[in-house]
């Protein structure tokens, strides 16, 4: 075979410039195929903690953020709210919070670290509803001639009834209490949803 009048310089180039064209390529396609494997920044900051400034929640006032895409209600609650969760007791189906999600280092009667600053998931623990804050005293909607309704939470979807601590009422749907997420406070105004507070100290 007669390889005259062939430019060898020629065809290493060639060949050469093919290789590396077809090696873009498949680096080109492998870089998007790999990185479909790492999650998205809003997926990693769905999961990730969230810092929640309570400064300006006022005594008696309720706020709502959002944590893993759930609603997170944080209550500012008032001393006669306090006395009034021991007196409402009798009406609540788990008044211990015994069987109910929460972290071990809130109190299970008031269902936080501070008395007055409470932090609840905000679904319904029967299918999920947002229940509404009601902190109304006597509303007539929703107390009975055995109770006096005291403030609380009530989801308008199966009608279920929460105190202001999140402890459900005996008698509605729902089957235990609204769930206390992980959270610690970083400072007297700031609250980190999504790290226990045994980690934070």
């Amino acid at each position: 075979m007669s390889y005259d009048g062939v430019n060898q310089g020629r065809r290493r180039f060639l060949t050469g410039a093919t290789c590396v064209v077809g090696a873009a390529g498949v680096v080109g396609a492998a870089v998007p195929f790999v990185g479909s494997w790492v999650p998205s920044a809003k997926a990693r900051a769905a999961g990730a903690p969230v810092k929640i400034s309570i400064a300006k929640i006022e005594p008696g006032q309720m706020a709502t953020f959002e944590w893993r895409g759930q609603p997170v209600y944080v209550v500012r609650r008032t001393q006669e709210v306090l006395e009034n969760l021991a007196s409402g007791a009798d009406h609540l189906r788990d008044p211990n919070s015994e069987k109910s999600v929460q972290p071990g280092y809130v109190d299970p009667n008031n269902r936080s670290i501070k008395p007055e600053i409470l932090v609840l998931v905000g679904l319904c623990t029967h299918l999920g509803c947002a229940p509404k804050y009601r902190p109304d005293v006597g509303a007539a909607d929703l107390g009975s001639a055995n109770e006096e309704w005291l403030g609380g939470f009530f989801c308008p979807c199966h009608g279920s009834k929460f105190d202001l601590a999140g402890r459900v009422y005996q008698g509605v749907p729902a089957p235990t209490n609204l769930s206390v997420p992980p959270y610690s406070f970083e400072s007297d105004t700031v609250i980190v949803v999504g790290i226990d507070q045994e980690a934070a100290a």
